[in-house]
């Protein structure tokens, strides 16, 4: 495949991951929204199909990689570098343009959530939750979760832990059942198998940190989150944003190391 197949298709997948799983977060978490409060598990089975449905659009033209930890375990298992900037480029640019388009498609939810005086705060507003209050404190604003990841426990070592867990898991399955036949990427079948781990992963191993397991889904969206102009958005939380980027990416090397060892 050429460079220019890996990026169109690698920016087309990514920006449909993150348009439909920031969606879901968007749909539970923002007022005047059907879905808000359905919870976890709409959130977890929301990612697992937003999974399949980006790998199926794009994995004819890139192999569907949508993750830099994929990128970098298959390219330690097939000792190739060469297209890693140009996947890396692409799930960037796609996460970015998806966190954008999941800001349109919910623009009136965010104005009415933004502005509400009990979610954000006011003159005469009752305060608002303790987690809350918290997360704002330590530099996450109300709506941060809808693009970007944040822990529930602060705690460095733990939540890097957690996130190379969890990538672990994510590549491994890749490696040893989701491959197409040319090796470089997602077929079919890799395609339903990746997604059924997403859910599994968010179900099992989401709850302390939310679970990027993914760096671009989580550095994109968190970039166009510090650029909309969304009114009373708060921080975006930098000081936590490299634990999900260098988190998978070690993931993904070990996962790498282990297939190669035990598979290969």
């Amino acid at each position: 495949m050429s460079s220019s197949d890996i990026f169109i298709g690698e920016t087309i997948g990514t920006a449909i991951l993150i348009l439909l799983g920031g969606g879901v977060c968007a749909a539970v978490t923002l007022k005047a929204s059907k879905a808000r409060n359905a919870g976890w598990l709409a959130i977890a089975f929301g990612w697992g199909f937003a999974v399949l449905t980006a790998v199926y659009i794009s994995g004819p033209l890139s192999g569907a990689h949508l993750n830099p930890a994929v990128t970098v375990a298959l390219a330690i298992k097939n000792s190739d570098w060469s297209n890693v900037p140009v996947y890396f480029a692409g799930q960037l640019l796609g996460a970015m343009i998806g966190a954008s388009l999941v800001w349109v498609a919910y623009y009136g939810q965010f104005q009415a959530h933004l502005t509400d005086k009990e979610i954000v705060g006011g003159p005469g507003a009752q305060a608002t939750t303790a987690k809350a209050v918290e997360a704002q404190e330590k530099g996450a604003g109300p709506v941060l979760g809808i693009f970007s990841t944040g822990p529930e426990i602060r705690n460095a070592v733990q939540n890097l832990a957690t996130e190379i867990i969890g990538t672990v898991v994510l590549i491994l399955a890749v490696l040893t059942q989701g491959l197409n036949d040319k090796g470089n990427g997602l077929g079919v079948l890799g395609g339903l198998i990746t997604a059924l781990v997403v859910v599994s992963i968010g179900l099992s191993l989401g709850g302390p940190t939310g679970y990027a397991i993914n760096p671009a889904r989580d550095l994109g969206p968190r970039i166009v989150h510090a650029l909309l102009p969304l009114p009373n958005k708060g921080g975006s939380d930098w000081s936590y944003a490299w634990i999900p980027v260098v988190g998978p990416l070690i993931g993904g090397a070990i996962a790498a190391g282990i297939y190669n060892v035990a598979f290969a």
